[in-house]
C-alpha cells in the first residue's frame, strides 16, 4: 500500500509549518490593509495620490471655475482628482464625500453647502487619516478640519460698505453735512459661515453713519437673521426686495443696497427695474456685489450694478493645492492666520488672500487684462 506524502513527516514539524504559513498570511494581509481601521499605503512624495474635491453647486460660475482650476493644478503636480458638485443638496454632498472616502482619496478639499452638516462624514475621514482642507467656506462644529483656504472675508464686507460711503460722498470733506440716504441691507445664506464675516465687516463700517442718521434703513431690518438669503439665491433676494419696496418705499427712494454677492445683486436689480428704477426720475441706487461674475460685470458696464468684489479664485485654487501637496509630502502648509477662524471645536489654521473692489473704472485692468474674464464674454 502506497503511503501519503505527509505520512513520513513528524507531526511536530507539520504543525510548525502550518503555524508559520498562517503567521505569514496574516502579516501579508496586514501590510496590504487599507479599509476602515487600517493604514493607507504611503505613496512616495504623494505623487499618484487622489484628491477628493467637493464643490457646492454648478449654479454659480465661480464654483465651476474653482473646481476646474483645482483639478488642473493638481494634475500638473501628478495627482488624480475626484471632482463632485453637490448642487446645493446637503445630503447629496454628504453622500459624495462618503463615496470619496470609500474609494480611498488621500486628501479632501471641501467647499461646504451647509457648514454644520459634515461632522459625521468628516469623522469618517479623520478615522481613515484623510486630511481635510476647508475651501472658502469654513466647516463648523468638527475637529476633523485641518486647514482653511479663503479670502479675508471681513475685508470683503468692509470694501462693499466703504464703497457705498464713498459713492454717497459720506467720506468726503463735506461728508458730515450729507444725507440722510436710504439704504437696505442683504446678507448671504444663514448656513454659510462666511455670511457672518461679510456682514461683520460691512456693519462695523456702516453703523457709525446709521447711528448719526446719515444712513437710514427704512425697513428697520438691520439684524443678521432678518436679512439673510438662503442659498444665496437671486430669486429669493428679488422677492425680499419687492416686499421692501412695497412696505417702506411707497413715498421714498432707495439710495443704496448692500448686497454681498453678485447673484443676489442681479435679483435686487430686477426688483428695482420692475419698480421703475433706472430712469431719469429714479436712478439706480448704489448696489454692491461679490465674485465678479460675468453677468454682474456686464451690469456694471451698463450702469446698473455699481460694484463687485473680485476674488481671484485661480489664486485660491493654487493655495488649496499647495496646502494639499504639503500635507502629502509631510510638510506644514503655509498659513497666515492662526487666530481668527474658530469653528467651535478648534481654531483652524488659515491662509487668507486679499479681495479687490471693482467698478466701471477698473474692471478692465483687474478682470480682463489679468485674464480672469475674456473681453469677448463682456460684449
Amino acid at each position: 500500500m502506497r503511503m501519503s506524502p505527509t505520512a513520513t513527516v513528524p507531526r511536530a514539524v507539520r504543525t510548525a509549518t502550518v503555524l508559520t504559513a498562517f503567521a505569514l498570511s496574516v502579516t501579508l494581509a496586514a501590510c496590504g490593509q487599507s479599509g476602515e481601521g487600517g493604514s493607507k499605503e504611503k505613496k512616495p512624495g504623494g505623487k499618484g495620490s487622489t484628491i477628493g474635491i467637493a464643490m457646492p453647486t454648478k449654479s454659480s460660475e465661480r464654483w465651476i471655475a474653482d473646481g476646474r482650476n483645482m483639478a488642473a493644478e493638481f494634475k500638473k503636480l501628478g495627482y488624480r482628482t475626484n471632482l463632485q458638485y453637490g448642487e446645493d443638496d446637503v445630503d447629496q454632498q454628504v453622500s459624495q464625500i462618503e463615496n470619496m472616502i470609500t474609494k480611498g482619496v488621500d486628501v479632501l478639499v471641501v467647499a461646504a453647502i451647509d457648514g454644520r452638516a459634515l461632522s459625521d462624514v468628516l469623522h469618517q475621514a479623520g478615522e481613515q487619516g484623510i486630511k481635510v482642507i476647508s475651501y472658502d467656506r469654513l466647516i463648523l462644529g468638527t475637529p476633523d478640519v485641518d486647514y482653511y483656504a479663503s479670502f479675508d472675508n471681513e475685508k470683503v464686507g468692509e470694501l462693499q460698505a466703504g464703497y457705498i460711503l464713498d459713492k454717497l460722498g459720506l467720506k468726503s470733506k463735506s461728508g458730515s453735512e450729507k444725507g440722510p440716504f436710504n439704504i437696505e441691507l442683504f446678507a448671504g445664506s444663514p448656513d454659510d459661515n462666511n455670511t457672518r464675516y461679510f456682514f461683520q465687516g460691512a456693519w462695523k463700517t456702516l453703523k457709525p453713519y446709521i447711528d448719526k442718521k446719515q444712513l437710514v434703513v427704512r425697513s428697520k431690518q438691520t439684524k443678521l437673521d432678518q436679512i439673510t438669503t438662503l442659498r444665496w439665491d437671486g430669486g429669493t433676494a428679488q422677492k425680499r426686495m419687492d416686499d421692501l419696496l412695497t412696505s417702506a418705499y411707497s413715498s421714498a427712494q432707495v439710495d443704496a443696497v448692500l448686497s454681498p454677492y453678485d447673484g443676489i445683486s442681479i435679483g435686487v436689480i430686477s426688483s428695482l427695474k420692475s419698480d421703475g428704477y433706472g430712469t431719469g426720475a429714479k436712478p439706480y441706487p448704489v448696489v454692491t456685489g461679490q465674485d465678479a461674475e460675468v453677468a454682474s460685470v456686464k451690469s456694471i458696464i451698463a450702469g446698473q450694478q455699481t460694484q463687485t468684489v473680485y476674488k481671484d479664485t485661480r489664486a485660491l485654487a493654487k493655495q488649496a493645492v499647495q496646502m494639499a501637496d504639503a500635507v502629502l509630502n509631510d510638510k506644514k502648509p503655509e498659513v497666515n492666520d492662526t487666530k481668527t477662524y474658530d469653528n467651535e471645536k478648534k481654531v483652524v489654521p488659515a491662509f487668507l488672500l486679499d479681495p479687490v473692489s471693482v467698478d466701471k473704472s477698473n474692471y478692465r485692468a483687474q478682470l480682463v487684462d489679468s485674464g480672469y474674464i475674456k473681453a469677448s464674454d463682456l460684449r
